[in-house]
């Protein structure tokens, strides 16, 4: 009888790689959950994702699923998802062997009942309105006569035939039919776009812009309203520019567009009422206002020419008019000659009077008078001038005398003026010494810092200074080369030089490492000798600030 230990059991079991397990267990569950619906509350959606695919999770109150719809499923979903929205998702379990995760792959997606649709439509109807979408105070008024209406609706149902025959019968004008579905995958974002469509036809262009846009749908269930109630619909609606009238469904009908309409209508055979009046309404009103227009101009003309012609009777003839001027006339052409006769008579009276009074004695006697009344002017303009000639000499003696004094006063002046001069002269120059002993005394103390720090001491101890050719100091053998013309300064004048090889030289041949560098030797030319500095000597006329 044979044994088996532990370890041979262990060594008989199938060994797996992490990918080829992940992969087993992948499959096995693929395989018995290729098909479920899983009802749960959509959580953390962000919307769709950049690659269009949309990750968020499916919850209940004790459990979590990750979810996934690819961009595909997305696109033909009827309902979009909503964050906290309870759905129930058709699609499959499938494994994340990135992570050892699970999730289902959506691949449909609806709403868990209507009643979940109605508090889905409450929780946006008081978002949308409390971004003010539905405000009353921005509706628009509907124009009274359009000559353009715009329709967005499908242009296959009854509605659109309706629609047309009821405007027909009211008052024909121009209608624009933009098609869009309304029921069904994409047909929100078709009715949105047709409503920003209308709005961005440009007036006069070859397209006329609708006056009135009606957005009209048949009734139908809650489902089928749904794209009426979806929030690119509703924002499109609400941001209209042309006055929009929502005809969705029946009377008891209510979708999100209606309150972001500028109007309601419960039909769309009721807003094609609205959009246009009756014609032949409006005909017979114009008649009957035409008809009490002419009647009442004719009786405005008949009491006109009523009022005329009594004041025409209660004016006079033209004799009447005339007769006070004529006999005025007359009276002043009969009293005309006897005037003129008294009034000559008037003036020889007044002339004969003004002639006696023209004698001989009386006008010597005018002349006396006024001969006596210039002499006595005269004399009063004598005296005049005579006191002013007084008044005049007297100011002349006062000018004299001030004369008189004035060279004297000049005098003391002048003599306090040389006495301020001297004392100011002493001052300035008791300043210009001090200022020059303490101009001298920095001055020494400048040069004696500079004999200090002057490279021409340590020149003194030995030391020389090379230069190159162009007159730039040389602190390294290794910044010349052979041939090199350089100038050697020590303390009592300057050689110049040539360099010849050595280490540190370029071209030339390395030393052994255990002998000390050498510089590059230097052969010096005759130089002449350095003449003495001269002394600088002081101007002449000008003694030394030393």
């Amino acid at each position: 009888m044979t044994s088996f230990s532990s370890d041979d059991s262990r060594s008989n079991l199938a060994e797996f790689t992490v990918s080829e397990l992940s992969g087993s267990i992948k499959r096995t569950i693929e395989t018995a959950f290729d098909h479920v619906r899983v009802r749960g509350e959509i959580s953390g959606y962000r919307g769709p994702h950049s690659s269009g695919h949309a990750y968020f999770s499916l919850k209940d109150d004790k459990s979590r699923i990750d979810a996934v719809i690819w961009k595909g499923s997305f696109s033909k979903l009827k309902y979009r998802p909503e964050e906290g929205m309870e759905v129930i998702a058709t699609g499959r379990i499938t494994t994340f062997p990135g992570s050892s995760k699970y999730q289902i792959v959506i691949e449909q997606m609806e709403p868990a009942g209507a009643g979940a649709l109605m508090a889905l439509i409450e929780e946006r109807k008081r978002k949308l309105g409390a971004e003010g979408l539905f405000d009353p105070a921005t509706k628009q008024l509907l124009p009274f006569m359009p000559r353009v209406i715009g329709v967005v609706t499908s242009p296959t149902g009854a509605v659109i035939r309706d629609i047309l025959h009821r405007i027909a019968d009211r008052f024909p004008v121009h209608v624009l039919v933009w098609p869009v579905k309304v029921q069904g995958e994409g047909s929100g974002e078709e009715v949105a776009n047709a409503i920003h469509g209308f709005n961005a036809l440009e007036p006069g262009g070859p397209i006329p812009r609708p006056d009135v846009l009606i957005v009209a749908r048949g009734g139908g269930s809650l489902e089928d309203l749904w794209s009426f109630n979806d929030e690119i619909v509703v924002r499109a609606a609400a941001a209209s520019g042309i006055p929009l009238i929502s005809a969705v469904g029946h009377e008891t009908d209510w979708t999100l567009i209606d309150y972001a309409a500028d109007v309601r209508a419960p039909t769309p055979t009721g807003a094609a009422e609205m959009a246009v009046p009756v014609k032949a309404d409006l005909v017979a009103q114009v008649a009957s206002i035409a008809a009490r227009l002419s009647g009442a101009t004719s009786r405005q003309m008949e009491i006109r020419r009523q009022g005329l012609r009594a004041l025409t009777r209660a004016l006079p003839s033209l004799d009447q008019l005339l007769a006070l001027p004529r006999r005025r006339f007359d009276e002043a052409a009969t009293g005309l000659g006897r005037g003129l006769e008294l009034n000559t008579m008037a003036k020889r009276r007044a002339f004969e009077r003004s002639a006696s009074a023209l004698r001989p004695d009386m006008l010597a006697r005018r002349i006396g008078e006024r001969r006596q009344r210039v002499a006595e002017r005269s004399a009063l303009a004598e005296r005049i001038v005579e006191r002013m000639i007084d008044r005049l000499r007297a100011r002349v003696g006062g000018a004299d005398a001030v004369l008189r004094n004035l060279p004297a006063r000049l005098r003391a002046q002048t003599d306090r003026s040389r006495d301020r001069l001297e004392g100011l002269t002493r001052r300035a120059d008791s300043a210009v010494l001090n200022e020059l002993r303490a101009n001298r005394a920095t001055l020494t103390g400048h040069e004696r810092m500079l004999q200090s720090l002057s490279y021409k001491n340590v020149l003194q101890r030995g030391y020389a200074v090379i230069r190159d050719g162009a007159d730039r100091p040389v602190s390294r053998a290794a910044g010349l080369g052979a041939g090199s013309a350089i100038s050697i300064e020590f303390s009592d004048g300057r050689v110049s030089a040539i360099t010849e090889g050595g280490d540190g030289v370029p071209g030339q041949p390395a030393r052994e490492p255990s002998s000390p560098p050498v510089s590059p030797a230097v052969t010096a030319r005759p130089a002449t000798a350095p003449r003495p500095a001269k002394k600088s000597e002081p101007p002449a006329g000008q003694g030394s600030l030393f």
